[in-house]
């Protein structure tokens, strides 16, 4: 056999063996996959508290005993600022009232990012 002949044999040989190699390693990522998935179907009927923020405000007891009907509560957020979004007292996300179905909403506009959610935890 030439040594042409023996390299293309070579080459045929090595082609065979990486698509083997990829079809397994392809395998293992939809087993992974599958395995991801049942883990995550574990916690996704979990209930979580979701709570929306308006503002806040500190009062004494005596300015608390004195609110009626009709009382304004001045907030500590200026009109138009954004709200933030809590998932079980751990902020996630800011966002803006809406009204949906005659309820109140949130439509989010921005997500805290992962490192942001981490740093809240220390």
């Amino acid at each position: 056999m030439s040594d042409a002949a023996e390299n293309q044999d070579n080459v045929e040989d090595i082609t065979a063996g990486l698509e083997a190699v990829a079809d397994e390693a392809e395998e293992i990522e939809e087993s992974h996959h599958d395995y991801e998935d049942r883990n995550l179907d574990l916690i996704m009927d979990i209930p979580l508290k979701v709570t929306a923020e308006l503002g806040r405000t500190k009062m004494v007891i005596s300015e608390l005993l004195g609110l009626g009907q009709g009382s304004v509560v001045e907030l500590s957020k200026l009109a138009g600022e954004p709200m933030e979004v809590y998932v079980n007292d751990k902020l996630v996300a800011r966002g803006e009232a809406v009204v949906v179905n005659e309820k109140f909403g949130v439509r989010l506009t921005d997500i805290i990012s992962p490192a942001e959610r981490v740093e809240q935890l220390k």
